[in-house]
């Protein structure tokens, strides 16, 4: 207990730190863009460019968590996050400086989540792996609570250089709680043949379609709703409900996943389903298809990550960091597409035809999973026969 507890700790700390420099980034922008001058659409580019390289970085950084174990890769993470904090704290005197510095901390993020999902594979006992993958998806909820409290705390007071310096040496900090052990010592033998990477592929498309609608939610939901003549402060207050429901519900998922026998990725594809009314909802006027939309998109349509790494994690032991690095070059994919395809459509037609069309890629994206996960039943079928016929005695598991 006390190990998996460790893990899971860890997990979390070493995931909010990997990812807290682009977060701190969009927190204090407008401290930031007065003194280096630069304005929303400059912002909006090197987020996009930051998921890009995210998505570049996924399959290289999974072959590293595997071959170096959960240990040495998250206090990697952690010394790359911190020394990026502190590199624009003392350094970034330009926009083009900024810029270079967090996409050279985009590694960071990919290492830190690919190495915390091998440390839960690995030590949490696997009765509670579903609800540890909620946890661990907290993580991202939690940097931005980190990075919009430092707005008033110290970006207002002292600077937001020493908001970054402060956030370098928390980072230092979080080594204490990263895991210590080399993860492969423990691993699974590896299984020739076990990793569906056909059924891997098309999952991460279908999670890079719904994370292109959904990364729209957190970036245009209040600016789309006073467009609709909403008041900014109700938009606001609605968009901390989402994402408080959305939190919520990705622990519910976790819990959830561990008092089932399987149809995880089934239930991701429904969460999609209902999560691309919410979407269609926001395009309709009213301050209550707002609110409804919100709670659904947020709630169902983007608390479906950690069940989906968890499903995957489950379905692949003997190399679950190579593995969900597959799902994550989707994800990474469809964070860098989707904003500007959502800008694009919004500036050019109108919000709600860009909430309609983020709908329907939604929709897409769960019938995708459904595919995928057809696929990896087709797959699993086959490897067990494999693995019982006399060939599959001379060459266990092939």
């Amino acid at each position: 207990m006390q190990r998996g507890a460790r893990a899971v700790a860890g997990a979390v700390t070493v995931t909010t730190v990997s990812v807290l420099p682009v977060f701190l980034t969009g927190g204090l922008a407008v401290q930031i863009s007065a003194e280096l001058g630069f304005d929303p659409g400059g912002l909006g580019l090197v987020v996009a460019l930051y998921f890009g390289i995210s998505a570049l970085a996924s399959l290289p950084c999974g072959r590293l968590v595997e071959r170096f174990g959960s240990g040495t890769t998250s206090r990697l993470a952690v010394l790359g996050a911190a020394a990026v904090m502190g590199g624009i704290a003392l350094f970034a005197r330009s926009y083009p400086a900024l810029v270079a510095m967090l996409l050279c901390s985009a590694w960071c993020n990919v290492l830190g989540q690919l190495s915390s999902n091998l440390t839960l594979a690995r030590y949490v006992p696997p009765g509670r792996l579903g609800l540890s993958f909620g946890i661990k998806q907290s993580a991202i909820p939690a940097a931005t609570l980190l990075s919009g409290a430092a707005v008033p705390a110290v970006a207002l007071t002292v600077g937001w250089r020493w908001a970054f310096a402060a956030a370098a040496g928390l980072a230092l900090v979080a080594l204490l709680v990263a895991p210590r052990e080399d993860a492969g010592r423990e691993r699974t033998p590896a299984t020739p043949g076990e990793r569906a990477t056909g059924a891997l592929s098309v999952i991460g498309l279908a999670a890079g379609l719904a994370a292109a609608s959904c990364t729209a939610l957190g970036i245009f939901l209040v600016a789309s709703a006073v467009d609709r003549g909403i008041d900014p402060g109700t938009a606001g207050l609605t968009l901390t409900l989402g994402s408080a429901v959305g939190l919520t519900l990705r622990l519910v998922h976790g819990w959830a996943a561990d008092h089932r026998e399987g149809g995880h990725i089934a239930v991701v594809a429904a969460s999609l389903v209902l999560g691309a009314g919410g979407l269609a909802l926001i395009a309709v006027p009213g301050t209550p298809a707002l609110v409804v939309g919100t709670v659904l998109g947020f709630g169902l349509g983007w608390a479906w990550p950690g069940l989906l790494q968890f499903a995957v994690v489950r379905l692949n032991p003997s190399a679950p960091a190579a593995a969900t690095s597959i799902v994550q070059v989707g994800v990474y994919g469809g964070g860098f597409v989707g904003p500007v395809g959502f800008g694009f459509l919004a500036t050019h037609l109108s919000f709600p035809v860009a909430w309609l069309v983020g709908a329907a890629t939604m929709l897409v994206a769960a019938v995708a999973m459904v595919v995928g996960r057809r696929m990896l039943a087709t797959h699993g079928r086959a490897h067990a026969a494999a693995a019982v016929s006399p060939a599959g005695r001379a060459a266990p598991g092939a």
